[in-house]
């Protein structure tokens, strides 16, 4: 296997020698290709995973799974390199990941931007959202605060400020916290926390934050409901502006074959699923009970809560993302779509149940507490730390500590790192094993005298999931029906029938009630028979083909 350590970050030349050594390593299962060129010219890997014995990915059930498509989220690119490795050294020797590559496909982008991941690699890193195009302007602004590593020590910390309407004050319990400033509280010791950086064109008055000069977010640019700039910042001038989202695009556009979705992000510990921008209530309803089968066997897999992001994770009450690629795959591809937000220190400092964004704007010092007990104990201190002083070049004595957020928060440390990835690879298994399968259930011949023959065709759909996958897709219109066809033997002639023929889907198990009823009726099949005359016999060759549960030849000798 390629010498890999999954106890760290790749900067973009190993990942990508890592990338070959599986293609060199694998040749049978692993297939490397460039889906497509990032703003500054780097290719963007998509891995292909198959048994090609078996037959090429193109006719089998797919799965996409993705990952680093912001920049500091750097964890999701190991996540991937984790699970290539789980698949390449368990095939032959697992059940489930024999099956999943001889019948079915993966499509793996470990990074979908590379550029923005090599800025928050590098020696010195700069940490942006997503890419380094610059978007809205071109020119460098002006003023304000620049985040950087004031002091040297390789981290930005925070800058604690002593100043008399600071909303904050030491805790009283643990002198290291901080906590909010009481709303009628005067006559103490105040201060105001700002991120470690220098401040441009200080005028000894006013700070804000100096903005980036690259806004963009390639998780906005998706075509699903975009929004200009004053509706969704960091969206683009278009949807699929940016070269990255605009190669995904096209290729998932292409590959009717994907059944589900899986993009890795950092962090939450949670699995997040469409909508991003309505209701449950909007959902065809069989989607809605399958999305929510997927959501509790993936919280039993991984532990990690499913939730909506509509109604579960929203940044603001009274705001909503859209152009976000999960809804995307669900409401234009028809696509059983998750984001998957990687870590969640929360969870590792003992703290329970929470609810996700809305800790952050208000949570019990309690949490504060065990969070703090966290860092000394596991972290050995290096997540929170203590205040020290620094003498700031435009602000003069503050101290700087608090949360190392890029060490603790951002992805999992390194020593963490390994155990929170391997949650993954069953999920990912199971969720293609799931997806409709096409098999032959009967090809046979009737000779009905004077060389006359009666072909029969009958295939079913062997997955649990019905052949179109979501009635989002049949509602889209983005999945065909079964398509069958028939080669004659040389001489013979189609006396009835058609030589393709277009039939409808195939249902699967997945919307049999839980109470055993009669009803099992046999909507997993479809018959097609042709009368064909061959009066010299010969080999009659038919294809079965469906967009999604995909391609079963069979041979019939008269």
């Amino acid at each position: 296997m390629p010498d890999i350590s999954f106890d760290r970050f790749y900067r973009y030349d190993d990942l990508t020698s890592h990338l070959k050594s599986f293609a060199d390593e694998y040749p049978g299962l692993i297939r490397l290709e460039s889906l497509g060129k990032s703003h500054e010219g780097r290719d963007i890997w998509i891995v292909i995973v198959t048994n090609a014995k078996t037959g090429p990915d193109s006719e089998k059930p797919a799965f996409w799974v993705d990952g680093n498509i912001h920049a500091t989220e750097v964890s999701p690119s190991t996540a991937c390199l984790y699970f290539l490795n789980y698949l390449t050294t368990r095939y032959g020797q697992d059940e489930a990941v024999t099956r999943v590559l001889d019948t079915r496909a993966y499509y793996i982008v470990p990074r979908v931007n590379p550029d923005g991941a090599e800025w928050a690699l590098a020696d010195r890193p700069k940490y942006i959202r997503s890419s380094t195009r610059p978007y809205p302007y071109d020119e460098d602004p002006l003023g304000g605060l620049v985040v950087e590593d004031m002091d040297g020590d390789g981290r930005m910390l925070t800058m604690r400020i002593p100043d008399p309407n600071g909303p904050w004050k030491v805790c009283a319990e643990e002198p290291r916290l901080l906590v909010r400033r009481d709303p009628t509280e005067t006559g103490g010791t105040y201060y105001r926390l700002l991120p470690e950086g220098r401040i441009d064109r200080y005028d000894g008055v006013t700070i804000a934050i100096q903005p980036k000069k690259e806004r963009l977010d390639l998780n906005r640019n998706f075509p699903e409901h975009w929004r200009q700039e004053n509706e969704q910042r960091g969206a683009g001038p278009f949807p699929t502006s940016e070269p990255e989202v605009r190669a995904m695009a096209s290729f998932i556009s292409m590959h009717a074959n994907i059944t589900g979705a899986i993009a890795f992000h950092t962090y939450g510990g949670v699995m997040l699923r469409p909508y991003d921008d309505r209701d449950d209530r909007e959902f065809p309803i069989e989607d809605l009970w399958t999305y929510q089968t997927i959501g509790k066997r993936g919280t039993e897999l991984t532990g990690y809560p499913a939730v909506s992001v509509y109604h579960d994770f929203r940044y603001h009450p009274k705001e909503i993302i859209t152009g976000g690629f999960d809804t995307w795959m669900y409401e234009h591809m028809g696509s059983f779509a998750w984001t998957i937000e990687i870590w969640s220190p929360q969870r590792q400092a003992g703290i329970g149940e929470y609810k996700f964004i809305d800790w952050y704007r208000e949570h019990p010092l309690g949490d504060d507490l065990k969070m703090l007990a966290w860092s000394d104990e596991a972290l050995g201190g290096q997540g929170y730390v203590d205040w020290y002083a620094y003498d700031h070049p435009q602000l003069g004595p503050v101290e700087l500590g608090g949360w190392d957020h890029v060490f603790a928060f951002r992805n999992p440390p390194a020593a963490f790192l390994e155990a929170e990835i391997a949650r993954f690879p069953e999920l990912l298994v199971w969720a293609l094993l799931i997806s409709p399968k096409l098999e032959l259930y009967e090809a046979s011949a009737k000779p009905l005298g004077d060389g006359t023959y009666r072909i029969r065709l009958v295939v079913h759909n062997t997955g649990w999931l019905p052949s179109y996958a979501t009635k989002k897709a049949v509602e889209k219109k983005v999945v065909r029906g079964l398509i069958c066809e028939i080669e004659l033997p040389e001489g013979a002639t189609l006396e009835a029938g058609e030589p393709r023929e277009e039939r409808g889907q195939l249902e699967g198990r997945a919307y049999k009630e839980a109470f055993p009823g009669a009803d099992d009726t046999t909507e997993d099949r479809i018959k097609v028979d042709w009368v064909i005359r061959a009066p010299q016999k010969g080999t009659v060759r038919l294809v079965a083909r469906h967009d999604r549960a995909g391609t079963v030849r069979a041979e019939v000798e008269l």
